[in-house]
């Protein structure tokens, strides 16, 4: 089972090579992490929809759809984004910002719910969120022969998260650019999905 922190892995895509490899096949790319003889059971896809910005939620909803069409072993699993008033204690402006909420607790459940259900015998985590450390930790207390790998995204590591799983890797360019959605994606309805002009 592949587990995949879909903000910090965007935001280490977009750190480590601006937006061109944002039209990320992750079914394609859990595949490249496995080692032969293993089987790709699911891929847990972690985010939530862009908000308040009409041009991102097109492009994600894009992706989203792209993915649900080409990779069938990818399931989306939603967090949401919540209000956070801001103030400048300088000039006393405000304003509001919105912060994505409930992804680790998401990562969290499918990582302890699957250990203790049997759903996977190793776990691949693509983060480097040591928020995540405690969830680790109670799949290792409850089904200690489960593993854990660490994937690692571009400019992201967690010191503490690579101590807390049994092996860590760093998701190479390689992997990156070999894992790409076709530029076009025509869905079971006729629909075509093209890769966003904003995504190169």
């Amino acid at each position: 089972m592949v587990c995949v922190d879909g903000f910090n892995l965007y935001y280490g895509l977009k750190a480590g090579y601006g937006r061109k490899y944002h039209w990320l096949d992750l079914q394609v790319l859990a595949n490249s992490l496995l080692r032969p003889g293993q089987e790709l059971r699911a891929v847990h896809y972690f985010t939530a929809r862009a908000y308040n910005n009409s041009d991102s939620e097109g492009r994600q909803v894009t992706y989203l759809d792209a993915l649900a069409s080409h990779s069938p072993k990818v399931r989306l699993i939603e967090g949401r984004f919540q209000e956070k008033p801001q103030a400048c204690l300088s000039c006393g402006a405000r304003w509001t910002a919105y912060e994505e909420k409930e992804t680790d607790v998401n990562i969290a459940i499918a990582l302890l719910e699957d250990a203790i259900l049997d759903g996977y015998d190793i776990a691949i985590l693509i983060s480097g969120d040591s928020d995540l450390c405690p969830a680790v930790a109670a799949v290792k207390r409850v089904r200690p022969r489960k593993k854990i790998i660490a994937a690692f995204p571009p400019r992201r590591h967690s010191k503490d998260l690579a101590r807390a799983v049994d092996a860590y890797v760093s998701l190479s360019t390689t992997k990156v650019r070999n894992a790409q959605l076709p530029p076009k994606i025509v869905t079971a309805g006729g629909i075509i999905l093209k890769r966003p002009e904003h995504w190169s």
